[in-house]
């Protein structure tokens, strides 16, 4: 009788639903579609003639792939054409991961959104407000509040990384190449020692030192390095395989080239370390701003999981309620200087919010959400058309005249006005 009850148990645990588990990060084959002609035309000039070496597009329309494509090549010299499973440098696209990890921390009841930073990280206890001065000699004043997790978030922290923040706090910001530390332990207390350039919440200011703060946060309070908590919370459950801080050895002949435009107008390779070597690590840590390299499907996967409201193939990494609040503007009162965000823009936890489309540069409902990478990588994620929209390329513009034109606004534009209805 015991071994029945056993062999009933071991045959419940193998018949387990499909569902329970995460599929592949692999996308079946798509059919060309006509309705989609006019995004394969935009994403052929890109690359002939466009300025651009290759790009993987990907549309997916009510929970189907409508729309998956390779153009062009990943390196240089065009012997290696682009294929769909190429790995990109996402970037800033990073953050909203980050953002994700952090907001399921909020729903364990481990941090709240207006915890001071202190808390967690005491290096930040009695901030200090830039009042004028020198590097030398500032002149300081009590900040009206602490720095709160909402405002790492946000980017409304005060950090004088940069924008309008005063030269001298800027100066005395950066007296130390902050990417060159050794670990998001020492960046965050770099950071702490430096004075505000604002009081916290008053001013929308977008830049790195927020999120890498963000993830020292994450890291204390969950125990594990920024790497492995991305790993078992979000890559691990999504069978986002091909994501990460750097890339397996036997993998790395995947790895995009990224290239840049030069003043005579030809494309070469930038000098950077992970360009001589693709693969490894963008920064001695874990990059919590801008560190992973990615996939267009895998991306896909992330992004499907927060349309679906924080569940994707029976695994529910977030509360849908907890994913609205990622995807609403957060900014409140706080000032957002001009070019800062795009006309009709909010920005929510992890990117930004479409707040009103007719003051924008580009097609796209109420309510929709997405960021880009520095090496132009883009996204959006649209509920009201149930449309996710992904463009990743490796081009890094260095605004110089011979730059090729942005390409996230033309992108999605051709995305909407394909029928894909």
């Amino acid at each position: 009788m015991q071994f029945v009850v056993l062999a009933l148990c071991l045959a419940a645990l193998w018949l387990q639903p499909a569902a329970a588990q995460p599929t592949p990060a692999v996308i079946s084959e798509v059919p060309k579609q006509p309705s989609m002609q006019a995004l394969e035309t935009f994403t052929q000039t890109l690359v002939n003639g466009g300025g651009y070496l290759g790009a993987v597009t990907l549309v997916s329309h009510r929970g189907k792939t409508v729309h998956w494509q390779a153009l062009g090549y990943r390196n240089p010299t065009r012997t290696m054409p682009m294929e769909r499973d190429s790995i990109f440098r996402i970037y800033s696209m990073t953050k909203t991961l980050v953002s994700a990890a952090a907001m399921m921390l909020v729903e364990e009841g481990k941090i709240a959104l207006d915890d001071p930073i202190e808390k967690h990280l005491p290096e930040f206890a009695d901030a200090k407000v830039w009042r004028g001065g020198s590097v030398q000699e500032p002149q300081l004043r009590a900040a009206k509040c602490p720095v709160s997790i909402r405002h790492l978030l946000t980017h409304t922290t005060g950090f004088a990384s940069g924008g309008d923040a005063p030269a001298a706090a800027v100066q005395m910001f950066h007296r130390v190449d902050l990417s060159q530390v050794a670990t998001l332990k020492d960046f965050s207390a770099h950071v702490a020692r430096q004075p505000l350039a604002h009081n916290p919440g008053e001013i929308f200011h977008y830049d790195g030192a927020a999120t890498e703060v963000l993830s020292r946060l994450v890291e204390v309070v969950s125990g594990l390095p920024l790497d492995q908590v991305l790993q078992q919370r979000i890559l691990t459950p999504l069978a986002m395989r091909d994501t990460g801080f750097s890339v397996p050895v036997e993998q790395r002949h995947r790895v995009v080239d990224m290239v840049t435009t030069n003043a005579q107008g030809a494309l070469e390779l930038t000098n950077t370390p992970d360009t001589l070597q693709p693969g490894t690590m963008l920064k001695r840590y874990p990059s919590g701003a801008g560190g992973l390299y990615s996939t267009a499907a895998d991306y896909l996967r992330f992004c499907q999981m927060l349309l679906n409201g924080g569940t994707l193939d029976g695994v529910t990494l977030l509360r849908r309620m907890t994913v609205d609040s990622m995807m609403v503007n957060q900014l409140g009162s706080a000032h957002i200087p001009k070019g800062a965000l795009r006309e009709g823009e909010g920005f929510g936890f992890g990117g930004y919010v479409v707040l009103d489309p007719s003051r924008r540069d580009r097609l796209g409902s109420i309510g929709a959400f997405g960021w880009s990478g520095a090496g132009s990588t883009y996204y959006t994620i649209d509920h009201k058309e149930n449309l996710i929209a992904i463009l990743l390329m490796q081009h890094l513009p260095q605004d110089l005249p011979n730059d090729p034109p942005k390409a996230g606004a033309r992108f999605f534009d051709a995305v909407y006005q394909s029928a894909f209805h």
